[in-house]
């Protein structure tokens, strides 16, 4: 995953367009510039994109459009919505759909700077998440059958010699699965293993 994200700008006005990137260049950010929602398809590439900066009412396809059809595709990045004051109703139903924020034009420059930098920090925390959360995974599918049932008590709160009587060992061997477990896991304690286990399988 890049390090540099781009802000993807989709406007089919030219004049906002240029207005968008001007400020993206006043911050050193980078930028791909669209002139609708198609267009900005072709190019997407969830792997280097930190956030959508689009008009709400563009021709063939509106921002509340293409933000369903990515939530349809479940991509999650952030966008942002610029709106006429005529628009608010449609932005307003956008957030409830998941779009990050909405700005009414005439646009507040600093307000939209400072929310392009919060949909970049929200992004990299995304990034960050899921590759932890990948990390886990492949953590977990190493375990071998044994020592995902010592984990499984483990995460349950079971001590080492309820382990022991479950599955009929010794609590001297539970103690070598479960440090082998926490290793594996790369846990530092069971609070962390805990977090680890909720991020693969959820609460509960």
């Amino acid at each position: 995953m890049t390090s540099e994200f781009i802000v993807h700008i989709i406007d089919d006005n030219a004049a906002n367009r240029e207005l968008f990137q001007d400020l993206m260049d006043s911050v050193d950010l980078t930028w791909e510039s669209h002139v609708g929602a198609h267009q900005f398809l072709e190019a997407f590439d969830p792997e280097t994109t930190g956030c959508l900066l689009l008009d709400v009412r563009m021709p063939r396809m509106t921002g509340l459009e293409l933000l369903e059809k990515l939530n349809g595709d479940g991509v999650t990045v952030p966008i942002i919505l610029a709106t006429a004051h005529g628009d608010v109703p449609m932005a307003i139903q956008a957030m409830k759909q998941g779009a990050f924020d909405f700005h009414e034009k005439p646009i507040d420059n600093q307000a939209l700077l400072a929310s392009v930098e919060r949909a970049l920090d929200h992004r990299r925390q995304q990034v960050v998440s899921a590759e932890e959360s990948a990390q886990a995974r492949a953590d977990y599918e190493s375990l071998t059958p044994r020592e995902v049932d010592v984990y499984k008590l483990v995460v349950d709160g079971a001590m080492n010699k309820q382990i022991a009587y479950e599955l009929d060992i010794s609590q001297r061997t539970v103690e070598v699965h479960r440090a082998k477990v926490m290793e594996k896991m790369g846990a530092r304690n069971l609070a962390d293993l805990i977090k680890k286990h909720i991020m693969l399988h959820g609460p509960g």
